[in-house]
């Protein structure tokens, strides 16, 4: 399959820097920017990625809350329409509002709404990213689905509560974490970050601490998915989903956003000098 590479693009991303403070990073910059210079296939693939912001500000939005990430593909005005009306959000995405948006509708009926709106808004979109024609969609939403349903599974125990209740999609991780009592849901050797991931949910009692060491696992994963990926679009996405971690702590924790974003800089040198090799 013809894939397109993106040498002036890649080499350009190291010049992306920020001040001690954090000011002048502006995220959804340097997405628009690389999204001007792709294909429209890796464009689509960006935006799917992007997706994930979309229905974390959808599930707000119906919930009344305010909360709104800018890293969305969606402005606030068109989150409020594609709720009314879904027309720009995936397919699979786009049933799941209209199966909660009118519940007693001939078309709905017989429908299961028995599980919550949120867990199949999740459910759908991380299916939409399975059946990704791109690689590093369909291993990152693999990746980012298991380490979130760990991660909800290991808090759920801890205040006794259910752990199906908690976790999206299916597969033999999800059956095993419902079922399995073992301290390491008997997954020990299937996931290599899982230590990590309950160590944190357990042992650390500082939330941001919690929140900064998981965010150290979706780094490294991010990394390891395009090792050896130079200027493809597995290469772009890997740095934009570091680039959205960076996005995060600059508003949690400036001073740990700008050391990620130093680690970023340092990893594309690291690549430069390996490809001159």
């Amino acid at each position: 399959m013809f894939e397109n590479n993106y040498y002036t693009l890649v080499a350009g991303l190291r010049e992306y820097t920020l001040d001690s403070d954090t000011k002048g990073f502006d995220a959804r910059e340097i997405i628009s920017e690389i999204l001007e210079e792709l294909s429209s296939s890796d464009a689509d693939a960006v935006r799917l990625l992007y997706g994930y912001y979309d229905c974390e500000n959808i599930i707000a939005l119906r919930a009344g809350r305010a909360a709104y990430n800018p890293l969305g593909n969606l402005s606030r005005e068109e989150l409020a329409e594609e709720l009314e009306s879904p027309k720009h959000l995936p397919k699979a995405v786009a049933n799941v509002i209209r199966r909660y948006a009118d519940t007693e509708s001939e078309e709905n009926e017989g429908v299961d709404i028995s599980i919550s709106f949120e867990k199949a808004l999740w459910t759908a979109y991380y299916d939409v990213c399975n059946r990704s024609k791109c690689k590093f969609i369909r291993e990152w939403a693999a990746f980012d689905c298991t380490l979130r349903n760990v991660a909800a599974a290991a808090v759920a125990r801890a205040i006794d509560r259910q752990i199906d209740q908690v976790t999206v999609g299916g597969g033999e991780i999800v059956k095993q974490l419902q079922r399995s009592s073992a301290a390491d849901f008997g997954l020990r050797g299937e996931l290599s970050y899982l230590d990590a991931v309950i160590a944190a949910v357990n042992d650390e009692q500082n939330l941001v601490e919690k929140e900064h060491k998981i965010d150290l696992i979706r780094w490294e994963q991010a990394g390891e998915l395009a090792t050896f990926d130079y200027f493809n679009i597995n290469a772009i996405l890997s740095y934009l989903t570091k680039i959205n971690i960076v996005a995060r702590w600059a508003l949690l924790d400036p001073k740990r956003g700008r050391e990620m974003l130093d680690r970023i800089m340092s990893e594309l040198d690291s690549k430069e000098l390996v490809n001159k090799q």
